[in-house]
């Protein structure tokens, strides 16, 4: 018996595979006389593929949980940035308007744009954002790449999307592959546990073998 046949053909939405519950025990392993230790060593190796498959797929499920509140809080300022912009613009159009106005503040959007930004994990540090319609993203592995605002407001998002999307996916898997193990757990009991009821009856048939025995030896005796 391999692994393989331990398995059902059938497959999760993503592939993985399906436990069956095993229904007759004895007709499954190949009659009352069948041997388990094989059976149940194939049980665990499948019981095992599914932990490793279990931890992989929550260290990636972590890591995009991770990086979610990153996305987000870039997508939000830039975002921001670009509203800026777009208020900048419409102010600019409306200079004769302005003109007519008597105000001595000056609105927010024609104000330099003062942030800090992260030196270290407890260090930052205070920056004046000159206007520009450019912002440069890290993309990872130590690459940072220039967009333009719009540009970068797509990406940013297709991103965010595709993270939720693989959450949602992962997490999914994650139900139907814990479903998996603990169907295999209840299988491997199962056996386990006809095996024992199969030598406890073997022993008692073998006791009633010898105490008639014994009585047939007297009485012929």
């Amino acid at each position: 018996m391999s692994s393989d046949t331990v398995l059902s053909e059938e497959r999760g939405a993503r592939g993985i595979p399906k436990a069956p519950f095993i229904d007759d025990i004895e007709k499954y392993l190949g009659g009352p006389d069948a041997d388990i230790e094989d059976p149940l060593k194939k049980m665990q190796e499948v019981i095992n593929k599914y932990r490793y498959m279990d931890s992989n797929l929550t260290q990636r499920r972590l890591g995009l949980e991770d990086k979610i509140p990153d996305i987000r809080k870039t997508l939000a300022m830039v975002e921001y940035l670009q509203d800026r912009r777009e208020g900048k613009k419409a102010m600019e159009s409306e200079d004769d308007l302005e003109d007519d106005l008597e105000n001595d503040d000056e609105p927010s959007s024609s104000k330099p744009l003062k942030t800090t930004f992260e030196l270290n994990e407890t260090l930052f540090a205070e920056a004046e954002l000159e206007d520009s319609d450019t912002v440069y993203l890290w993309l990872g592995a130590n690459v940072m790449l220039s967009y333009k605002i719009p540009l970068a407001i797509e990406l940013l998002r297709s991103k965010l999307d595709a993270a939720e999307t693989s959450v949602a996916n992962l997490t999914a898997d994650l139900e139907f592959l814990r479903e998996q193990l603990t169907m295999m757990e209840v299988n491997m009991a199962r056996v386990y546990n006809w095996d024992v009821k199969r030598r406890r009856e073997k022993r008692i048939a073998e006791g009633q073998e010898e105490e008639s025995k014994g009585i047939t030896e007297k009485g012929g005796g």
